[in-house]
């Protein structure tokens, strides 16, 4: 790219607009900044609502005042071939409030490798423009303006963040040096072939306001001392889990009530369960209680230039086992340059000749360092290899570092997460045939060939772009991990020959998946992802070969895919979200001797596991811990965090709208229900037939005005009648068998709730229940509030009477114990009173539970649910995001991520193409960009066992 002066003219594609004072004739064209798409979606900009069913799972990652702060945040990104496309790619998902993007040059064969927007029609066109039209469609809330002029300082001014790619060196220097004075934060990312290469700069002093994402931590308190280093110690149920240094604040403090609501103080560990904090002798005896949650303090940091830290350079290390690339990269990422500017071209794939040219101007490059930038010895081997593969372009690196790249991009816009600090070098090598120094590569074998495969040609030769062509392979899941692999196998030419590409998932396209799932249009929604995904990649790369099935797996579907399906393929590749279907398909991978690459993502971070047959553990060979299950009794009766509230009211979802339907339809249609649930342990035989009996009996509705009576006195039931019952039996004052008040630590001692149709709660649970009953019966409900609370007028009430002899139990163990015995007699009495089935008209449905439908009741029931739960115990409530984030279960997701995930699974995925056999070769991986940290290990080799006298791997099975 040229470096050339200043220039006014210049020239864009897409939406354009004259506006502001630096036009300076007729033809000169700028981007509106504030443009209103065509469809009539909202802009984004100061006021811009953010769409929650669009960036629903990003913004469990990053937070709606920093998805605030990224939707006034214009970026422009210059260098469209693989790496900057992918780049664009995320930073437009994610809801930037306008993308520029920036090229001067024409699609190549070469570009084709990994430009995943561009098509063999579009050779000789100009990248920019040919890609804005695409990038254009990922999302409609985003302007996405192609610039195809020289860059200038005077155009960007106009940005928040600015990426290079593809950029001369001189560029970055000049570029650099402009955005640092000006505060425009620069982000300058490159690959070559298995390198790798990102460079941030966001001014002198930036503030950064979640250093790592994290909720921010909270403990009950136990005991304060009155001490000038007062000492706080935490209930002993789980550690507090603080580090020195963190900031804290208190809340429900009894007697030293002066810590309430302080500002922020800093605390010292002491010990997994307590700290000290600050001088407490003036303030007032602690009695009892309290909460010490976390604040998150701004942290300021300061950039050096780009000029100033390529001479003194600091790097992020991406793997312990290469401590010393970072400084050889840096060293040979200059002498790219070098070399480039002196042929006005790069190094020729594999060229011996090229190499030792490449190496002299290595070490000269290195003897002009001085301080941290020079090494003490430049690594021949390693530099050699830079500039046989630095003509290269492949898709999963661009991956890879294109989702760095844009997780950056999203920290500059935000000041979420703590930024890169400045240099980051990642080199893949162990790609490359497992032969010394991949000696049967030459210079002809990687020469281009003028076909779409050129960019990686250039790294490995024919050979395996011919193996790549004939794989057979497997892709379970077509969700954002899937649409990730499927758009990296039609780059690099997977079943692109006479192979192919199965993918499986029975799910449908959602609103909420567009966010990440790229592959996906608003005009899909509805429409099947596995087809919907192989007509997107077909467009891409019409050579691959795939199918889409609509199938679970899993036993149900070994008759699709059985002995001949799995002997017919060259491996698995897994895009699950759930543990169980993972380890289903690591259990048939073993037994058919298949390679499986398994990865996952939770918000910024990811992992990926390669599983290689009688090399590697299996993906079940080690597993999570278990997660920590809520003590029922917890639940019942003593909640003391909204989580407990959120999951009492999923409960009371399934107890009230779907297990009672269920049981009723089993009952009235199944013969052997009765003899079935008779036989089941302890006291659930009654408590199935018991609901029963309410579903087809006691409270069968008749009308909507039925539905409203019977919402309303579950509304007493629950929140007024049962709390008081409580307080009945363990009154506020009560003590233990020690002495000590029964409702403190963990218990929070409720209060019971007085129905108001003025309190808008109230009258949300109301309307909710009562929805979603009629919906059981199959009646027509109603969002009339007015007509509701009409209805409510007339409905009676009984009032709280305290019952005698009611057990309520304190521990699980009671409970236990409690449901081991049997009420014959109700029982007995059941059996009688249950309508015949014979004789019944009844048509009841069970109501299945979707998060993600705003107009089905559901959620609303759950907040209402919660909340009102929440108020009766003094719990702080939450509102409707984080209600669906906790009860939906939902797993935070963003793009950048699972595009660097899959990056690195498909350079795996290279690995077993070639055959390599050394576990030393393979990469396990995990990284959290939020941090950023990166830890790749050798798997861990697949365990042995003697039998007999043969010595048998995971993995082997027996022929008996």
């Amino acid at each position: 790219m040229s470096s050339s002066p200043l220039s006014k003219k210049r020239r864009l594609s897409g939406t354009e607009t004259k506006t502001g004072s630096h036009c300076s004739s007729s033809n000169s064209v700028r981007t509106d900044l504030s443009h209103t798409p065509a469809n009539g979606m909202a802009k984004n900009g100061n006021d811009a609502e953010i769409d929650e069913g669009l960036y629903s799972r990003q913004l469990y990652v990053l937070g709606h005042a920093a998805m605030k702060r990224m939707q006034n945040s214009n970026v422009l990104i210059s260098g469209m071939r693989g790496l900057g496309v992918e780049i664009a790619k995320n930073v437009i998902l994610a809801g930037v409030r306008s993308v520029t993007v920036h090229d001067q040059g024409v699609a190549e064969w070469r570009d084709l490798a990994s430009q995943f927007y561009l098509r063999e029609a579009d050779l000789g066109k100009n990248r920019a423009e040919v890609s804005r039209l695409r990038l254009a469609e990922l999302n409609n809330y985003v302007p996405v303006t192609a610039f195809t002029e020289t860059l200038t300082g005077d155009f960007m001014t106009d940005f928040q963040v600015v990426v290079l790619t593809d950029s001369n060196i001189e560029e970055q220097q000049q570029l650099g040096e402009f955005c640092h004075a000006k505060g425009i934060k620069l982000v300058i990312a490159d690959t070559r072939g298995l390198f790798g290469q990102l460079f941030c700069d966001f001014g002198e002093e930036m503030s950064v306001l979640d250093t790592n994402g994290e909720q921010p931590l909270s403990s009950m308190i136990s005991m304060i001392t009155k001490d000038n280093q007062a000492v706080v110690t935490c209930l002993d149920e789980t550690r507090h889990g603080f580090e020195s240094g963190d900031y804290v604040t208190f809340t429900e403090v009894q007697g030293m009530t002066e810590l309430n609501g302080c500002s922020p103080v800093e605390i010292k560990v002491l010990g997994p369960y307590t700290f000290s904090i600050c001088d407490t002798t003036g303030f007032m005896d602690y009695i009892r209680g309290g909460i010490v949650s976390q604040v998150k303090m701004p942290k300021k940091i300061a950039f050096k230039s780009f000029s100033s830290s390529m001479a003194e350079p600091e790097f992020v290390l991406t793997d312990f086992a290469k401590f010393d690339r970072p400084g050889q990269l840096h060293v040979g990422f200059q002498a790219v340059h070098a070399f480039q500017k002196k042929h006005n071209h790069l190094p020729a794939p594999w060229s011996k000749a090229d190499g030792e040219e490449f190496l002299t101007l290595a070490k000269e490059v290195n003897a002009a360092q001085t301080g941290s930038a020079k090494v003490e010895q430049l690594d021949e081997a390693l530099i050699k290899k830079l500039s046989f593969v630095a003509a290269g372009d492949l898709a999963p690196l661009n991956a890879f570092i294109g989702g760095l790249a844009a997780q950056e991009v999203m920290k500059a816009c935000t000041g979420k997460f703590m930024p890169l600090m400045q240099w980051l070098y990642f080199d893949a090598l162990e790609c490359l045939p497992e032969q010394e120094g991949g000696a049967e590569l030459t210079e002809e074998e990687c020469a281009p060939r003028n076909c779409r495969y050129d960019g990686q040609i250039a790294v490995f030769g024919t050979k395996l772009q011919e193996m790549l062509g004939k794989q057979r392979y497997f892709l379970v899941g077509a969700g954002a991990i899937g649409c990730e692999l499927l758009k990296n196998f039609a780059m690099i030419g997977l079943a692109c020959g006479k192979g192919e590409v199965i993918v499986t998932d029975m799910d449908t396209i959602e609103k909420s998946n567009l966010n990440r799932q790229f592959l996906f249009r608003p005009s899909d929604v509805t429409k099947m992802k596995s087809d919907t995904a192989a007509a997107a990649v077909k467009q891409m790369n019409p050579s691959i070969r795939i199918t889409g099935h609509q199938n679970r797996v899993g036993p149900d579907t070994e008759r699709v895919y059985d002995d001949d399906f799995f002997e017919s393929l060259d491996g698995v590749t897994n895009a699950l979200d759930n543990v169980d279907a993972r380890m289903y398909m690591d259990r048939r991978c073993v037994y058919y001797r298949k390679p499986l690459l398994e990865s996952g993502t939770l918000g910024t971070k990811g992992n990926v596991q390669v599983v290689i047959p009688f090399l590697t553990e299996s993906y079940s060979s080690s597993q999570d811990p278990p997660e920590k299950s809520i003590p029922i009794c917890t639940l019942k009766n003593f909640p003391n965090a909204i989580e407990h509230t959120l999951q009492w009211a999923r409960d009371e979802f399934e107890g009230l709208f779907k297990q009672p339907a269920e049981n009723s339809i089993q009952y009235l249609s199944d013969p052997k229900f009765m003899e079935r649930t008779l036989k089941l342990p302890g006291a659930q035989p009654v408590e199935v037939l018991e609901a029963v009996y309410k579903s087809l009996v006691t409270d069968c509705p008749h009308s909507w005005a039925d539905c409203v009576a019977w919402a309303r006195n579950h509304w007493q039931c629950q929140y007024s009648n049962n709390i008081r019952q409580l307080l009945h039996n363990f009154p506020p004052e009560q003590l233990t068998s020690s002495g000590a008040p029964f409702w403190s630590g963990p218990k929070r001692c409720p209060h019971g709730l007085d129905f108001s149709t003025s309190n808008e709660l109230h009258l949300d649970y109301v309307v909710a229940a009562a929805n979603l009953f009629a919906q059981s019966y199959g009646l027509k409900g109603s969002a009339d509030r007015a007509g509701v609370i009409k209805i409510l007028q007339d409905v009676k009430v009984t009032p709280f009477t305290p019952r005698s002899g009611v057990k309520i139990h304190v521990s699980d163990q009671e409970l236990q114990n409690s449901n081991s015995s049997v009420d014959d007699s109700r029982l007995d009495d059941l059996k009688v009173q249950l309508p015949s089935p014979e004789a019944s008209t009844f048509k009841l449905c069970a109501v299945d539970f979707e998060k993600d439908d705003d107009t089905n009741f559901h959620m609303d029931f759950i907040v209402a649910s919660s909340n009102l739960r929440a108020e009766n115990y003094d719990i702080p409530p939450a509102d409707r995001h984080k209600s669906k984030l906790i009860a939906g279960k939902i797993i935070p997701a963003i793009a950048t991520t699972t595009a660097a995930v899959v990056g690195l699974v498909c350079l795996e995925l290279i690995k077993i193409i070639q055959g390599h056999k050394k576990l030393e070769s393979f990469k396990n991986g995990f990284m959290n960009l939020a941090l950023p940290f990166f830890a790749f290990s050798e798997p861990i080799a697949a365990p042995s066992h003697k039998v007999g006298t043969a010595c048998l791997v995971c993995l082997s099975v027996l022929n008996m």
